[in-house]
C-alpha cells in the first residue's frame, strides 16, 4: 500500500525475505555477483536492489539478517550505491526501503544481534502492527479478505462464514497471528459448509 500510494508506484516493488535466503547468500541475492566471484556464479547476476531502482525494496524479516549483510545494507542506504559480489564496480540506485521484522530490534540490539546504526537509519517512520489478538475486531474483515482470495485462487463462489462462526473465530487466541488465521480461513471453507458455521469451527479448529 506505501508503494502503490507513492510517487514510485510506476517503478518496481520488489521483495525480499531476509529470514529465507542462507546467510552466505544474502549479500548476492540483495546486491547480485559477477561470473565466478563463488562456487555456482555461472553468470552475471543483478541484485535485488538494482532490480528495484525507481521502486520500492521490501525486506521482510530483516531482524534475522546477519550483522555482515547489515552492514552492507547500511552503506547501500547512505551512499545510494551497491557493490555486486566479486565486483570492484559501483552502481547507484534510488530505492525506498521498507523494513519488517517480527522481533524486539531494541532487545537485538542489546543482545548484538541487530546495528543500532542501521536500526535508525531505517526507523525514520515507524509503523507498528498490533498482533492479532489485539484487534479482534479486524477479524470479520480478514476473514472476507482470505474468503476472497482463497475463491480466486480455486476458481470458486466465495464462501460465506455465519455471524457465529465469525464469532467463534474471535473468542480464539491467534498466536499466529494472521497467517494462522489464513490457514484456518482455508481449512474452514474446503471441510465446512455454505455458509460456514460455528458447528464448522468447533469441528475442524482445535485451539
Amino acid at each position: 500500500a506505501i508503494h502503490a500510494q507513492s510517487d514510485r508506484s510506476k517503478g518496481p516493488m520488489i521483495e525480499v525475505n531476509c529470514a529465507a535466503i542462507p546467510s552466505e547468500l544474502i549479500e548476492s541475492e540483495l546486491f547480485g555477483h559477477v561470473k565466478g566471484s563463488f562456487t555456482g556464479a555461472i553468470k552475471d547476476k543483478q541484485g535485488k536492489f538494482e532490480l528495484a531502482n525507481g521502486g520500492t525494496i521490501f525486506l521482510d524479516e530483516i531482524g534475522d539478517m546477519s550483522l555482515v549483510a547489515q552492514a552492507k545494507v547500511l552503506r547501500a542506504l547512505q551512499e545510494s550505491r551497491v557493490s555486486p559480489v566479486g565486483s570492484d564496480k559501483e552502481i547507484k540506485v534510488d530505492v525506498r526501503v521498507v523494513a519488517a521484522t517480527n522481533k524486539n530490534l531494541q532487545k537485538e540490539i542489546e543482545d548484538g544481534k541487530f546495528r543500532e546504526d542501521l536500526y535508525h537509519r531505517l526507523s525514520v517512520i515507524e509503523i507498528y502492527v498490533p498482533p492479532l489478538d489485539a484487534r479482534k475486531e479486524d477479524i470479520p474483515l480478514l476473514v472476507e479478505h482470505f474468503a476472497q482470495i482463497i475463491a480466486d485462487e480455486q476458481g470458486n463462489a466465495v464462501r460465506k462464514f455465519d455471524d457465529k462462526a465469525i464469532k467463534a473465530l474471535q473468542n480464539f487466541s491467534w498466536t499466529g497471528n494472521i497467517r494462522e488465521l489464513r490457514n484456518v480461513v482455508e481449512r474452514l471453507i474446503i471441510l465446512g459448509g455454505n455458509p460456514v458455521t460455528a458447528e464448522d469451527v468447533a469441528a475442524f479448529v482445535r485451539k
